[in-house]
């Protein structure tokens, strides 16, 4: 399962970026919304000169795999200690 519609239509680099920053759009806070944001972008300027086909598309699904495990990994509402529900 992917984390988003759409990973399935991911072809292209550009597409990979502006997709798996939507998916750091669905994280529970801020924090780790711009940790992701960060390393996303990080990777992009990493593999900016990658120009073999193969190898982009290999990064390509890893990249949306990744972004399944994350999504999947972190508990969605995150659950604050200590909070009004809490009693």
């Amino acid at each position: 399962m992917a984390p988003l519609p759409g990973a399935e239509l991911v072809q292209r680099p550009l597409q990979l970026s502006r997709y798996l920053l939507r998916c750091c759009r669905q994280l529970p806070t801020k924090g780790i919304q711009e940790h992701y944001k960060h390393a996303v972008r990080q990777s992009f300027r990493v593999h900016s000169d990658e120009d073999n086909p193969e190898r982009i598309q290999q990064i390509i699904q890893r990249a949306i795999e990744d972004a399944d495990w994350i999504m999947n990994k972190i508990p969605f509402p995150l659950k604050k200690k200590g909070g009004p529900s809490a009693s």
